[in-house]
């Protein structure tokens, strides 16, 4: 098994997220095969018309180094809100350096700098502290805008949801249809935690730096903190509105 010295100058430090959670569960082979099978069957039906869209958490990066890996035909790309940390903007670089020799290039969308601008002066740069409906309001302009570019002209998208990361998440399936009718495919939806850290160790994944200070959910820079120990995964989104709540639009499930 490698060590992810490429990133640490050495074996994974005890307190980063590596060397916190890399534990394979006993099934965990013939959960990567089904998930490289599935991002397969998604490049086969939906050919030159799937594309993963990437948060660039971790999930998503090893989507993404699946997908490079075994030469999947599956466009990459993510949404640039204007409200990211630096350290997640700076993976989309990573990616294309990483993944160089497989050509692999990173689609941005980033919202419309008008309907920003205007959103802002209407409501104060904190006003999805102030309701829910401006905190969807601004994952509106921000994510579900540009989200609609990416989703254009193609018929299936990738994501790298878990049932773990939420109750809200519980009931999602490998295949559904979203609430336009695309296919989507969850190919990581049955992986643990310690999957996830353990496919990162054995293949040298890069990924945000902030996981590795207690953010296993990264979203826009002023809507995630660190979470405590005994805290859900997605306990650091939207901390000061209610669970059920917690979902910014992205994934429509009912």
């Amino acid at each position: 098994m490698s060590e992810v010295s490429s990133l640490f100058g050495g074996p994974a430090p005890a307190g980063s997220a590596i060397g916190l959670y890399a534990k394979a569960s006993p099934d965990f082979e013939a959960k990567l095969a089904e998930t490289v099978a599935l991002l397969q069957a998604a490049a086969q039906e939906h050919p030159g018309k799937v594309v993963q869209a990437t948060s660039l958490g971790v999930e998503d990066m090893i989507v993404t180094d699946l997908i490079a890996r075994h030469g999947i035909d599956i466009a990459i790309g993510t949404l640039e809100t204007g409200a990211l940390h630096p350290e997640t903007v700076a993976l989309i670089g990573t990616i294309e350096q990483h993944y160089a020799a497989q050509g692999v290039k990173v689609e941005v969308y980033k919202p419309a700098q008008e309907a920003v601008i205007e959103f802002v002066q209407k409501n104060g740069e904190k006003a999805m502290y102030e309701s829910i409906d401006l905190r969807k309001a601004c994952c509106g302009v921000r994510k579900l805008e540009p989200l609609a570019r990416m989703l254009n002209g193609r018929t299936a998208w990738i994501t790298g949801l878990r049932r773990e990361q939420s109750n809200n998440r519980g009931g999602m399936l490998e295949r559904e249809l979203d609430d336009k009718g695309r296919a989507k495919f969850n190919p990581m939806i049955e992986w643990t935690w310690g999957d996830v850290w353990h496919y990162v160790k054995t293949f040298n994944v890069p990924y945000n730096p902030l996981h590795d200070q207690f953010m296993p959910s990264i979203g826009c820079a002023p809507c995630t903190r660190a979470i405590a120990v005994g805290e859900d995964f997605r306990a650091g989104r939207w901390w000061w509105e209610d669970e059920k709540a917690k979902e910014c639009g992205l994934h429509v499930h009912k």
